[in-house]
């Protein structure tokens, strides 16, 4: 077997949120999964999110990223920040829909509960298990300005995935590899600084997800954690209401190495309120780099977190 036929390069995961910007590339070689290249920049003091100022100050940086960085090519694959997406669930065995085709369905169950324009709203879903489906939508304003920055800054846009693909894209594989987690139910907890992003999961498998507006700024302050907590009960109750008789199995952090300015008694605070067992999920320690400075990667901005980048360079 010539090894040079298993490489593989991967499109540029690009992951924006209200306050950073990420952007990471894997590939496969023969001896794993490796970091092609990363890099991250934070957003000024002064310059507000959403704002023209910050439209062009991404646009500018992300250009500048790949150009002083070890990337190849310019294919992306991105995602819509959680701040900017709504997500809830459906059943289907509620709706009517004898005479409308699927779409029709969806659309006709979550119209109600958009706290935006249906007709100004792009509607994506993905079907779970139970006869249930897992809704996204976004403002058709919102996914333009993204394209548009995506645009002046002379990528190729593969394709707009979601954060909670691409944070079970991570968990499978880095951290779900076994036989035995093929058929595991887990909870993912992805801790960014004003949000925790909530997936559970079977495998790829999506079968709930949330975003918390509760993140690593806020957990410093007194009752934050206690408050996270009761949001986590809360998603654990609602996911066992639509999906009868499945149990969560595990926790696992895929913020990494940010836990450790969080601190690790909050996440133990966390898996013992919950009752589940935990693992810490560091995709940086998962893939092959010796040098992760010379790749655009510096370990020591331990308050940022790369799983969803990396979930969605491998989307």
């Amino acid at each position: 077997m010539i090894d040079f036929l298993k490489n593989k390069t991967y499109p540029i995961g690009l992951d924006m949120t209200e306050d950073v910007i990420r952007v990471a590339q894997l590939g496969n070689t023969a001896k794993g999964l490796r970091l092609i290249a990363g890099s991250l920049k934070t957003i000024p003091q002064g310059i507000l999110y959403e704002t023209k100022e910050w439209q062009t100050w991404a646009q500018d940086s992300i250009a500048a990223m790949l150009q002083n960085t070890q990337f190849k090519g310019r294919e992306i694959i991105a995602a819509i920040p959680a701040s900017q997406v709504f997500v809830d669930y459906i059943k289907l065995v509620r709706i009517d829909h004898r005479n409308a085709n699927l779409d029709e369905t969806v659309l006709a169950g979550i119209k109600q509960k958009l706290p935006f324009d249906p007709d100004k709203t792009i509607v994506k879903y993905i079907t779970t298990e139970d006869d249930s489906v897992l809704v996204v939508a976004s403002k058709k304003e919102i996914i333009d300005k993204y394209l548009q920055i995506f645009e002046e800054a002379k990528l190729q846009v593969k394709a707009i995935n979601i954060w909670p693909a691409a944070l079970t894209n991570c968990y499978t594989q880095f951290f779900g590899r076994r036989k035995s987690d093929q058929q595991a139910i887990v909870m993912l907890l992805n801790i960014e600084q004003h949000d925790t992003n909530v997936v559970i999961c079977r495998a790829k498998k999506l079968l709930f997800a949330r975003s918390i507006p509760i993140g690593a700024k806020k957990l410093h302050e007194e009752n934050a954690i206690a408050e996270l907590i009761e949001e986590l009960v809360n998603c654990r109750r609602y996911f066992a209401s639509l999906q009868k008789g499945l149990q969560i199995e595990r926790l696992v952090f895929l913020s990494g190495q940010q836990l450790s300015d969080i601190r690790r008694d909050h996440c133990t605070s966390i898996a013992e309120q919950l009752k589940l067992p935990a693992q810490i999920g560091d995709c940086l320690a998962a893939v092959k780099t010796q040098d992760f400075h010379e790749y655009g990667v510096d370990r020591r901005q331990q308050q940022y977190s790369w799983a969803t980048a990396f979930g969605l360079s491998i989307s």
